[in-house]
């Protein structure tokens, strides 16, 4: 696990390498990922984006908001399995995702989590979000923007922090430098509108769901990359 802070109130929580979750993935030639979890700690609430893959994957942002008592808000970014599975965690918190993702989430859970069922940390139980946005959402008293970004899925949303111009995409952004465009579910149209919102913010840092922490200069690679 690590933890790393960037700007005056965003912390990320990056679970680095299968080794971390089960040795055993290894030996069944599952490639090594990171996931990376982001905290920004507001002055009216806190706001969790995407619980990971149980409960055990929450424990360390307690750990680490342990005497903090504003409300929690969770953003899921879109519906996939290892953004979701710590839902559960925040049963009596806003859950926050595009209307979609909750209609995705109910429908896939069970494949989800048969296909996927050894990557679980901790426990895990559906849980659905209950506050729906559509093209965007705003926290004005924490300077927490949500909107609607398509592109890897069809329901991703994106979050931008205004006060440390900190910007998370979920997975809009691939796994891997190497692999920088992801895997796209809508057209690529819709995913290059996307990418063209965020060069309109003014970005210090980007997150995203599995990569290193980038700048901005990586959404024209992309662009790049996708029209070639």
């Amino acid at each position: 696990m690590k933890i790393e802070k960037i700007g005056s109130r965003n912390v990320i929580f990056t679970h680095t390498g299968i080794d971390e979750w089960n040795s055993n993935l290894h030996e069944i030639g599952i490639e090594k990922w990171n996931l990376n979890l982001h905290l920004i700690i507001g002055q009216k609430c806190n706001y969790i984006i995407d619980t990971g893959l149980g409960s055990g994957s929450i424990v360390p942002i307690k750990e680490y908001l342990n005497g903090n008592k504003n409300p929690i808000v969770v953003i899921n970014t879109h519906y996939d399995w290892d953004h979701v599975w710590g839902n559960h965690c925040f049963k009596e918190s806003i859950i926050i995702s595009h209307r979609l993702c909750r209609e995705l989430l109910e429908d896939s859970w069970t494949e989800m989590l048969n296909e996927y069922k050894q990557f679980i940390r901790g426990e895990v139980e559906l849980c659905l979000p209950n506050m729906l946005v559509g093209d965007f959402l705003h926290f004005p008293e924490d300077k927490v923007k949500i909107f609607y970004t398509p592109g890897h899925t069809i329901d991703s949303i994106s979050v931008f922090d205004e006060l440390d111009n900190v910007l998370n995409v979920g997975d809009n952004i691939g796994d891997t430098i190497d692999e920088i465009v992801p895997r796209i579910t809508t057209d690529k149209e819709t995913y290059l509108q996307s990418i063209r919102t965020y060069l309109d913010l003014n970005i210090n840092a980007c997150i995203s769901g599995h990569n290193t922490i980038l700048g901005k200069e990586i959404f024209d690679k992309i662009i790049k990359e996708i029209r070639e």
